[in-house]
């Protein structure tokens, strides 16, 4: 007799939505009704799960996902003890997702849920790092052309390069994960992380949409301090400025040491430089405070490595067990 046997058919892959969230209850019902369509739809190629991290709204919104995770078990959430900003939030719902691939996305529907689908053939493809690149976006002159700028300022001084006009919509495979979990630092900046760590990376063109409710989390000051901690994580530049700046001001003050004994030497009758005294030492004292700042930057971020704070502490959770947190 002869024996016939099945081949097992292969698991399906888990994608996980990671969404970090803070005061996004108006966006929930209409982010949750996209996520389940989208899941509908690709339940024949990958199964979904929804991971959200709340840094610590103050409104409604952890009682609304509390409320999907009754209903979903696929809607999993972690809520922070305090705001530990944007970029800590991401990094800790990687760290709480169970996907052969992520999938980052904000609950404000800027970036279509939809184009998972485009992200997930790239990924079933052999790509690691499939990213969204904004080919338009619904906001203001000013602040688009600010955020180009900063795009190009950030990838033209890093060591290595960085996506222009690619914010956090991405997806990432789980390899990824585990290698940006090895890295160490204190204030993250992923898009330059990811980045750094090679893998095979591909963009996506979309057009980034209006906000659907609410109000941005990013304004022009926060903009700021995610562009220079980008700078100070992902370039040696600043440093080396400090050191070009010295030796330029070394080499400045011979000069003009020599030019000030030639006049001299020749014109033996002119007034003392008291106004030109006092610039150059206030000059020199406006350099070398902006070359310490400098200097500091860096140091402070090594101390906070070897501070070694959590990424985030877990105050609540949903649909994740307690001996799974990873916080």
């Amino acid at each position: 007799m002869t024996l016939i046997t099945q081949t097992p058919e292969p698991l399906r892959p888990l994608i996980s939505l990671s969404i970090p969230v803070l005061n996004e209850q108006d966006n929930l019902d209409a982010l949750y009704t996209r996520l389940r369509a989208l899941g509908e739809r690709m339940a024949d190629r990958c199964d979904l799960e929804f991971v959200f991290s709340d840094n610590h709204s103050s409104d409604a919104t952890w009682a609304k996902l509390a409320e999907l995770s009754r209903h979903d078990p696929r809607v999993r959430a972690i809520r922070f003890s305090k705001n530990f900003g944007f970029q800590r939030s991401i990094l800790a719902n990687y760290m709480h997702t169970r996907g052969d691939a992520i999938m980052q996305i904000d609950a404000d529907l800027q970036d279509p849920p939809e184009l998972l689908e485009n992200f997930y053939e790239h990924w079933r493809a052999g790509y690691h790092v499939v990213y969204g690149v904004r080919r338009k976006r619904q906001e203001g002159a000013f602040i688009n052309a600010f955020r180009k700028l900063g795009y190009r300022l950030i990838d033209l001084i890093s060591d290595h390069s960085i996506p222009r006009d690619a914010g956090d919509f991405r997806l990432i495979d789980r390899r990824v994960v585990q290698a940006l979990l090895q890295l160490k630092t204190a204030s993250p900046y992923l898009r330059g992380m990811i980045a750094g760590l090679g893998f095979n990376q591909i963009g996506v063109d979309y057009e980034r949409q209006a906000r659907v409710a609410g109000e941005s989390k990013f304004g022009v000051a926060r903009l700021i301090r995610l562009g220079l901690t980008a700078v100070f994580n992902h370039s040696t530049v600043p440093l080396r400025l400090a050191s070009i700046a010295g030796i330029g001001m070394l080499l400045f003050s011979v000069a003009g040491a020599i030019y000030y004994i030639a006049l001299k030497m020749m014109q033996p009758e002119l007034p003392r430089g008291l106004a030109s005294i006092h610039i150059l030492v206030l000059f020199g004292i406006g350099l070398h405070s902006l070359l310490l700042g400098i200097v500091g930057e860096y140091l402070l971020r090594i101390y906070l490595i070897l501070r070694a704070e959590p990424v985030a502490i877990v105050e609540n959770s949903l649909n994740i067990p307690h001996s799974d947190l990873k916080l």
